[in-house]
């Protein structure tokens, strides 16, 4: 590609739709090639992003990381076919299970780093705008899941001050496991009781007005988008159409 895609023009409600449909033609299948053929696509399409690749590879890591264990499992407990390499009480490691490994590792890579890659700058409020205004979902149900996002931040700055205030009244001095259990039963209460005041608050201002309510700023779809969904639709049935040529397409519901 010679021109550099900017994902952030796209609508938040496109880029969760692209993701969704590369993760929904990757499902239908068992095999290591499309897999593969889409993992490689979706590289190149990071190329062409300009995002930052120290910092799409530091926020991918607990993927690789989750991946890797995902393998290992199947590598070791997966369904034993053809040659088999090693065996001890539950563990078989045969072909089947290595090709089972390698094609879920892939699997898992491909479903996952599209989301890291389309969410990386995403604004949480112009997220709720698009899922209330294209999807037309539930405007009480949007606002409320955008204000409790909006709270999660807060967590670890009320999880820090209880550590503080338990410790000034000796209650925190010793067992660890005792500490930090007491300490996760507080900061719960205390979001319980925040959220509690939120809703009224919401409430008492005309969140949840219905039948219709009036946005701050409109959620349109363009260009970006159209690009954005052809980019995904290509991925997906690229990676179908190459599995399916070269015999690796394994239809899950046929295992």
């Amino acid at each position: 590609m010679t021109r550099r895609l900017d994902v952030n023009r796209a609508n938040p409600v496109t880029r969760l739709l692209t993701a969704l449909l590369i993760a929904v033609a990757l499902v239908f299948s068992v095999d290591w090639v499309s897999g593969l053929t889409a993992l490689t696509l979706e590289v190149l399409v990071l190329a062409s992003t300009g995002i930052p690749f120290r910092r799409f590879l530091k926020r991918s890591i607990p993927i690789v990381i989750a991946a890797g264990f995902t393998a290992l499992t199947i590598l070791l407990y997966g369904a034993p076919s053809g040659r088999v390499h090693a065996e001890f009480l539950l563990v078989v490691v045969s072909d089947g299970s290595i090709e089972l490994a390698i094609a879920t590792f892939l699997r898992v890579l491909a479903i996952a780093l599209p989301s890291i890659m389309l969410f990386t700058d995403v604004d949480p409020t112009e997220l709720a705008d698009g899922l209330s205004q294209v999807l037309r979902l539930p405007a009480r149900f949007v606002l409320g899941a955008l204000a409790g996002f909006r709270l999660i931040g807060l967590l670890h700055q009320d999880w820090t001050y209880l550590g503080y205030a338990r410790r000034a009244r000796g209650v925190a001095d010793h067992g660890r496991l005792r500490r930090w259990t007491g300490q996760a039963f507080a900061l719960l209460v205390f979001a319980v009781r925040r959220g509690a005041k939120l809703a009224t608050a919401m409430e008492a201002r005309g969140f949840g007005a219905s039948p219709v309510r009036t946005w701050a700023r409109e959620s349109t779809l363009g260009a970006p988008d159209a690009a954005l969904l052809a980019i995904g639709v290509v991925i997906s049935a690229t990676a179908i159409t190459v599995a399916v040529a070269t015999g690796s397409w394994n239809f899950i519901g046929a295992r």
